[in-house]
């Protein structure tokens, strides 16, 4: 039985093979066979527009440059590949129409044009173009907008982010485009504890100078004029090594009830990072006539101007070594490193104390001094005059008397060299006991007369018998009212 069923497969399978080896060597036999086409090409017109091959006929329609191409050729049998189905009678999905065919000249019909091209359709390949890139520029013209916007707000807006601002009803302390910087001082400062302006409004204001030219150069780095809504201020970059000397006089600067108009205007300190490296701003008033020490070398002084430059010095100095009790009182401070270069000559020639980095306060609480931990110390002309007198050098009396009539000179000039040592001013100074000359033609002038009488009481070796600067300033006022002079 089993063998009978084996037997019976073997057959059907042998009939299988014959009918498909035949139905094969049928087909070939007929793609084999000669087909005359229709031709488009060049080449073809030879023959007739016609064309003879082995393969298949085909006819092609697409639409290239807003035109539609009818094309005919003939393909043979080699590039018929793969069977069923060969690449060269495949169409482009909606941008070409193909048909290829194998009987004589059947590719005479004309294909229509894909749906959506052409003259009859509803967009070009032009127009398809600009349909797809249209809108992909439009989101990215937007996105780059978007991004710009974004940026501009930020920049505007970066002071606030960058500062802990925990009280939101301290918005409206930001500088308005209107406000000028003697409005915020006024607004913010004299009505409040006289301390200065609020930390987030000098970093706002800091942050927004226009540095303009560089005007002067120190130790501790440089000072510059800037620009600020249409007004200058003077801005005194320190370098990163000097930031204990920066961050103690930005301390000193906002003692509370510093504020005074013969002490130089406080605005604003902050730490601008560039990416290279930190800088640690100082900004402040400007003043156009700088130190009194340019001052002086530049301008002849009358006794006038005498009395009103030693008066309005003596009154910043006095209220520095002030004592205010209260609340919100102020401590006593000394300067420590007075001279004529860290005073400056405002617009109206009165002076303005500045440069308050080696200033120490008093608490008279626990009767202690606060020194800074700085490396820094006081010019070396100057540095043993402070051991001689209580609070007022009398080489900033001498400034202003030596630019009257006569060639403005520094103190000692004519005894030690322009730089001299800490050894050299100690023996001329603390063991000679040596002091400035004052001319007897001084006693034939009233102004003259009492203010060398203010000098030889400030040299007192006993620091005891010297004056304070109220007991000068008290002295001086009473001299501008006998010469009236308005100061």
């Amino acid at each position: 039985m089993y063998l009978y069923l084996i037997s019976c497969l073997n057959i059907e399978l042998c009939y299988f093979h014959d009918c498909l080896s035949n139905q094969i060597m049928r087909v070939e036999l007929v793609l084999l066979a000669s087909l005359w086409c229709n031709c488009t090409t060049a080449q073809c017109e030879k023959t007739g527009s016609r064309c003879e091959t082995d393969g298949a006929c085909m006819a092609s329609t697409s639409f290239i440059g807003g035109e539609v191409q009818h094309i005919r050729i003939c393909i043979t049998h080699d590039k018929l590949v793969p069977p069923g189905q060969p690449f060269y009678c495949r169409s482009a999905e909606g941008l070409l129409t193909i048909h290829c065919c194998y009987t004589d000249y059947c590719n005479s019909i004309d294909l229509q044009v894909p749906s959506g091209y052409g003259p009859g359709g509803t967009w070009g390949l032009v127009e398809l173009i600009a349909v797809i890139a249209g809108p992909l520029f439009l989101l990215c013209l937007l996105l780059l907008v978007g991004v710009f916007l974004y940026q501009y707000h930020r920049r505007a807006y970066s002071h606030r982010q960058r500062l802990d601002v925990e009280d939101p009803s301290c918005d409206h302390l930001y500088p308005a485009k209107d406000r000028t910087l003697q409005d915020l001082i006024f607004d913010l400062s004299t009505s409040g504890s006289g301390s200065g302006l609020p930390l987030f409004v000098q970093r706002t204001v800091a942050r927004t100078i226009v540095l303009q030219e560089i005007i002067g150069k120190g130790r501790f780095g440089e000072v510059w004029r800037g620009r600020w809504r249409g007004g200058d201020v003077a801005v005194k970059i320190f370098s990163s090594r000097e930031e204990r000397s920066w961050f103690r006089e930005a301390e000193i600067y906002q003692t509370t009830m510093l504020r005074h108009e013969n002490i130089l205007g406080f605005i604003a300190a902050d730490n601008k990072d560039n990416g290279t490296w930190t800088q640690l701003w100082l900004v402040s008033d400007y003043h156009e006539h700088g130190s009194l020490f340019d001052y002086l070398n530049r301008y002849s002084v009358t006794a006038e101007g005498m009395i009103r430059l030693a008066l309005s010095a003596a009154s910043g100095l006095a209220h520095l070594h002030m004592e205010i009790l209260g609340t919100q009182g102020k401590p006593g401070i000394a300067h420590r490193d007075l001279k004529s270069k860290n005073i400056l000559v405002k617009k109206n020639c009165t002076c303005a104390i500045a440069d308050l980095g080696l200033a120490v306060r008093h608490d008279s609480a626990t009767d202690t001094i606060d020194i800074a931990p700085s490396q820094r110390v006081g010019t070396k002309r100057f540095a043993l005059t402070h051991t001689l007198l209580r609070t007022w050098p009398q080489s900033v009396l001498i400034f202003m008397l030596w630019g009257i009539h006569e060639e403005y000179q520094l103190p000692y000039y004519d005894l030690v060299p322009s730089d001299p040592s800490i050894e050299e001013m100690r023996r001329l100074v603390c063991e000679q006991r040596v002091r400035p000359n004052i001319p007897n033609w001084w006693q034939s002038y009233e102004a003259l007369r009492v203010m060398g009488k203010i000098m030889r009481e400030c040299w007192y070796a006993n620091g005891a018998a010297r004056l304070t600067a109220l007991r000068i300033k008290k002295t001086l006022s009473q001299l501008s009212i006998q010469e009236d002079i308005k100061v």
